[in-house]
């Protein structure tokens, strides 16, 4: 039996990659800042909450890594912990840039001391590359990072391939475009996109605020990204690589899609505000993710308009079990 640490497990991505390992036989630890007081929603919502061992560990504190490293004994470590949103990162610089960058150093580091060879993977982000234009990002395309979240990405990154190679770890980074679930907090856009359509579906009479609707996205399903991420921790050599669908659309082609589920027009709901744009931000997102379907075998398998309508259908029967 192979054993797991995943930090962050109470995000989206933890919830749904400690379900995968847990299929797979794995004995799985939960790490969140204190275990003792989160109540862990996503892991209830999945219905695996108590057959994974939640154990709390602060990434910012090279003590707690180190001390939860050595008594958890994992063969694999899976970093997906640090403030994950783009938009908070702006009134929130640092913070974001010390729990994604220091924790991530903090982790490798520890990984380095103790000297098992724990496998490690590291959540990077298609924010690294900012925009590309037309280009589509692939594991060599420079970074020119356009928010705090980005730069500490980018800096997670650069950290990780400075120890594979300095110190031959097997550390991969999956730079993962977009990809949603029912999982989402309602601050991400698309959940706020879906639910206040749901809500308007079940007779609300409020409009949907957003900002600029005009942004393009390769938007994937979370539960195909987190097997990419398990993939990179079983090939023999760490590598980095790109995930993602490998296809782009608007924002408001997300929107129709949501709205299209619920048999309403989406331009009769809908105002773009600009208080809710960025400071700055990218315009389009196109991803390669070639190197994944070759090396590794796997490719996205959603597409947008399915990841609209399975976040639907999920609120839809929560709205009305609350009724």
């Amino acid at each position: 039996m192979k054993t797991a640490l995943i930090c962050g497990v109470s995000g989206q991505d933890g919830a749904y990659l400690a379900s995968l390992l847990l299929k797979k036989g794995y004995k799985v630890f939960g790490g969140s800042r204190d275990a003792q007081m989160s109540s862990f929603t996503s892991l209830v919502h999945l219905g695996i909450r108590k057959e994974v061992e939640a154990v709390s560990i602060s990434i910012n504190d090279f003590r707690s890594v180190l001390q939860t490293l050595q008594r958890t004994k994992p063969d694999e470590v899976y970093n997906l912990a640090g403030q994950s949103s783009v938009g908070l990162s702006f009134d929130q610089p640092v913070e974001t840039l010390e729990s994604i960058s220091v924790g991530t150093l903090n982790l490798l580091e520890a990984i380095r001391f103790v000297g098992n060879p724990i496998r490690f993977y590291n959540a990077g982000s298609s924010e690294c590359f900012g925009d590309t234009g037309n280009y589509a990002a692939d594991e060599v395309t420079p970074f020119r990072p356009r928010s705090p979240y980005g730069v500490a990405k980018a800096a997670a990154f650069w950290q990780v391939a400075n120890y594979r190679e300095a110190y031959e770890l097997h550390a991969s980074t999956g730079i993962l475009f977009n990809h949603e679930s029912p999982l989402r907090p309602e601050r991400f856009v698309t959940q706020k996109i879906v639910t206040t359509a749901c809500r308007i579906a079940c007779g609300s009479k409020e409009m949907l605020t957003l900002g600029n609707i005009d942004i393009a996205r390769d938007w994937g399903w979370a539960p195909d990204y987190v097997e990419a991420m398990w993939l990179m921790l079983q090939q023999s050599i760490a590598d980095d690589y790109v995930i993602a669908t490998g296809y782009t659309y608007a924002l408001k082609d997300f929107i129709k899609a949501t709205f299209d589920c619920l048999n309403l027009n989406w331009e009769n709901y809908i105002i773009s505000d600009a208080r809710f744009f960025r400071p700055t931000d990218i315009k389009e997102g196109y991803a390669n993710p070639q190197k994944a379907k070759l090396k590794l075998n796997w490719s996205a398998k959603h597409t947008m308009k399915q990841v609209a309508e399975l976040m639907v259908s999920q609120k839809m029967a929560t709205l009305k079990s609350m009724k």
